[in-house]
């Protein structure tokens, strides 16, 4: 799963529908779609990452689950 990273902006590299992205507030925070905190670059990537997989059909199960809990 490609991700596109730019000035302010991270998204889903591929012409799937997007899920979720991220957008660049005041001081570099990235606020993720449907994440109820501020995140720096990095953990933005994760939690779309996440948010992408958990989508598309991984289950609570799934260690990906443990990943969102964590970054919450």
């Amino acid at each position: 799963m490609p991700i596109r990273i730019g000035d302010g902006f991270n998204a889903p590299g591929d012409r799937r529908p997007v899920v979720a992205n991220t957008t660049e507030g005041p001081g570099g925070w990235r606020e993720v779609t449907d994440w109820p905190r501020f995140f720096d670059r990095n953990q933005a990537i994760a939690a779309l990452t996440v948010t992408e997989l958990l989508e598309r059909g991984r289950n609570s199960n799934d260690p990906v689950a443990t990943l969102r809990e964590e970054l919450r």
